[in-house]
């Protein structure tokens, strides 16, 4: 009877701790793809997931692809195991989820926190409201007026870039926000913002670097140096995904500003 009654206790615990770790596993899972969407490499990914899992007691083991990762998690105390295959759904990039998100992994590290604790941290994180639009819109042609301005463009051109950025941003924003593809999106940007930048050359002003510096906005820069900081650090398949998918995104904005040179070349030559 003695017997019995043990097995059936260990059986017990079991249960009871199968779905708490199911809990960790789909949080980690969450946290991982969050991190991936919003513009961390997958080294600092890797890192931040496996400080938050040792701080409850598990231990885990993450492979990353372009559009998905799988995640393995394993009980350090029963020895259970939990494993997912996760979509990397597209996100805005944020650097400020990036910095909360990391800090997070070394608080719940260095304090201990609870399970509860964190995903309550996390959940406030992620929630928090993000930059008005109408604000990130006014601060991107701001930066691209003073790069118009640092490759020697005058203060007219300054005008005509800020205002092409406005126009070519807002297209952006509105076509992201309706699921269109993204390198359709790109080329459309970049055809609008470097059109309405095209309006220069009817001015005596420096209308060849307006019309250059109306599209720098949609650089993508994130992905071009996680792209090599993943090469570097070891993860050469989703760097080199990365890496072609920025060259693509620039080809976009090639083309978009392309239509534009085809349309005013009488006018530029």
């Amino acid at each position: 009877m003695c017997i019995i009654y043990c097995a059936s206790s260990v059986d017990m615990v079991e249960e009871e701790q199968s779905p708490a770790l199911h809990e960790v596993g789909v949080f980690l899972s969450e946290y991982a793809t969050h991190l991936m969407s919003c513009g961390v490499h997958s080294s600092r990914v890797i890192r931040n997931t496996k400080r938050i899992g040792i701080s409850l007691g598990c231990e885990v083991k993450i492979s990353i692809f372009q559009k998905s990762l799988i995640i393995s998690v394993l009980d350090l105390r029963s020895r259970e195991h939990y494993n997912e295959v996760c979509e990397i759904y597209p996100y805005p990039i944020s650097f400020e989820h990036n910095a909360r998100l990391s800090a997070l992994s070394w608080e719940s590290y260095d304090h201990h926190l609870s399970f509860a604790e964190i995903k309550e941290r996390y959940e406030s994180i992620i929630k928090a409201p993000m930059i008005h639009p109408l604000f990130v819109l006014l601060l991107v042609g701001f930066a691209n007026a003073s790069f118009c301005r640092l490759f020697g463009g005058d203060w007219a051109s300054m005008g005509i870039v800020f205002s092409s950025t406005l126009c070519g941003m807002l297209v952006k924003q509105q076509m992201s926000q309706r699921g269109v593809n993204h390198y359709l999106t790109f080329i459309v940007s970049a055809f609008v913002a470097s059109l309405c930048a095209s309006t220069s050359v009817i001015f005596d002003i420096t209308s060849e670097i307006a019309i250059a510096t109306s599209v720098l906005y949609l650089v993508p820069g994130v992905p071009l140096i996680n792209g090599v900081i993943d090469i570097v650090e070891g993860h050469v398949a989703i760097g080199l995904s990365r890496l072609v998918s920025a060259w693509l995104l620039i080809g976009s904005i090639a083309i978009g500003l392309s239509f534009t040179i085809l349309i005013m070349k009488d006018n530029l030559l």
